[in-house]
Order: structure tokens, then C-alpha cells, then sequence
């Protein structure tokens, strides 16, 4: 008699906590991709802000213009990367891409999707980034030829929320 009291107790407070898994279940189902369609949509119907940066100057300078950028979580951007030097140099900022959706990459007449860590822009190209920065934070920039970040082309990206 006593295995049955104790298996109808156990019954009485599993159930109670299956319901509320099977209802956060359901819940999440029914809203996941209503609201990712939503804030997709949204994102790619809101105007880009267009920030433009320099890597290298006319003159063969090793430094970013501007060295600081800020971004806002949740707002759209093209970053428009511009290399008016006579060599060629890397926008690398790993840390930065992991925080943000990349909607493309276009430089010429190629549109790059996906993820994207680096940008190597030879002399006088130009490439644009469309993103939508999603994680705040600090992160570095900086150019990985050899030497060129030793000479002090650095950076920061700052993401507010």
C-alpha cells in the first residue's frame, strides 16, 4: 500500500512540472520564428547608417581613419571600407564579427554572405559591410600584415546597446 502512496505522490508533483516544460515547449515553438522572421524583416527594411573608414592613407600611412568607431546594438550599418594606400591591408576584428549578423560583403561585382572575420583590401579598393550589430562591447581592430600593427594601425569598435 505504501508503493502506491508513493507513486501516486511522485505523480502528483511530476505533473505540475511537465505541464509547465510542455507549455515553454510550446511557447517557444509558436514564437521562435515569428519573431526571428519579424526582426529580420524589420532589419532589412530599416535605412543603413553608412560610416566610412580608411585603411592607410594616400601618403602610405599605417593607421585606420577614424581609429574609433561606435555602433548601436540592434541598428543596421554599411561600413564602407575604403584602402586609398599603395598597399594592401587587413581590417581584422574577429571579436567584433562574432557580435554582429552580417547581411553581405560586396566589393566590385562579388556580394559575399555568411560569416566574415577579415577584409583584405588591396590598393585603392573599396568594400562595403552591411551589419547589424547584436553584442555590446569593446573590441579591437587592427591590420595583420606584418609590421603594419607595430606601426600603429590599430583601433577600437564600441557597441552600445
Amino acid at each position: 500500500m505504501s508503493q502506491i502512496m508513493h507513486i501516486k505522490a511522485l505523480a502528483a508533483l511530476t505533473k505540475p512540472i511537465c505541464v509547465l516544460i510542455l507549455i515553454l515547449f510550446c511557447l517557444t515553438i509558436n514564437t521562435t520564428p515569428t519573431t526571428a522572421a519579424t526582426f529580420t524583416g524589420d532589419l532589412l527594411k530599416q535605412p543603413a547608417s553608412e560610416v566610412i573608414i580608411s585603411l592607410g592613407t594616400s601618403t602610405n600611412e599605417l593607421k585606420f581613419e577614424p581609429s574609433h568607431l561606435e555602433f548601436s546594438a540592434g541598428k543596421r550599418y554599411t561600413l564602407r571600407l575604403t584602402n586609398p594606400s599603395q598597399l594592401k591591408h587587413y581590417f581584422t576584428a574577429k571579436d567584433f564579427a562574432d557580435g554582429i549578423w552580417t547581411q553581405k560583403v560586396q566589393a566590385g561585382k562579388v556580394e559575399i554572405k555568411g560569416a566574415i572575420h577579415e577584409l583584405e583590401l588591396k590598393p585603392t579598393a573599396e568594400a562595403e559591410w552591411v551589419f547589424v550589430p547584436l553584442k555590446s562591447g569593446k573590441y579591437a581592430l587592427h591590420c595583420s600584415i606584418p609590421g603594419h600593427t607595430q606601426a600603429g594601425m590599430i583601433g577600437e569598435i564600441t557597441i552600445a546597446n
